[in-house]
């Protein structure tokens, strides 16, 4: 395994609002003040606050993935508690962020039921982070300091996984940690033929392919 450093910077930009000396208390208000009517991901990292707006490519991406996650999870009987985009922030960490797709699964038995709230639950056992365009603020600092332990970082094609370690960096490795029998480099060619079909089509062959042995 080997350190690595997310690259982004051949991604083009998505539609964003850029905003540096935001308070954490600003940070909250603005997450309140539109909760109940936004379809934007807000990043929050020490005073510099980004609002995007997910593409069409991002979005079919995280959709397609997650659905394979969740097609996985459900075939290999696996127990889960999917939280989707959930805001996850902490005032002493003064840092926020909403994943693309998230989910407990070593600890699912642990936040069953609960209204999850960090400091008092663990982070999500896995995220799904798709870069399909570029940010202003990198995500993963962020993600250390809230202790998320495992990233699935869909760019260029490819499904790259990071592991959090004790140093508070993500370590790329080949195995995941919170799937250990999901060969996810495989998962690849699956992303390539969703546009070959329609969707039911595509996961029910996706199933197949799991019910098969993932060979």
């Amino acid at each position: 395994m080997s350190t690595i450093v997310p690259v982004k910077a051949s991604l083009p930009l998505q539609e964003h609002v850029y905003l540096p000396g935001v308070s954490y208390a600003t940070y909250e208000a603005i997450l309140t003040e539109i909760e109940d009517r936004r379809r934007l991901r807000i990043t929050y990292h020490h005073g510099e606050m980004e609002m995007m707006s997910p593409s069409q490519d991002h979005e079919r991406a995280k959709t397609l993935i997650g659905r394979m996650i969740e097609t996985l999870t459900e075939e290999l009987g696996i127990p889960v508690l999917s939280c989707g985009s959930t805001t996850f922030k902490n005032q002493l960490r003064d840092c926020g962020l909403e994943p693309d797709e998230c989910y407990y699964v070593r600890n699912e038995a642990v936040v069953r039921g609960r209204k999850i709230k960090l400091g008092d639950d663990p982070p999500p056992d896995l995220v799904l982070e798709v870069d399909v365009t570029t940010s202003v603020i990198d995500r993963f600092p962020i993600y250390a300091a809230l202790s998320f332990p495992e990233i699935w970082q869909y760019i260029d094609g490819e499904i790259v996984i990071h592991l959090l370690q004790e140093s508070g960096l993500y370590v790329v490795t080949q195995q995941s940690v919170a799937l250990p029998t999901v060969p996810v480099k495989k998962l690849v060619a699956h992303i390539e033929r969703c546009d070959d079909t329609d969707e039911t089509t595509w996961i029910r062959a996706f199933r197949q392919w799991v019910r098969g042995g993932m060979n």
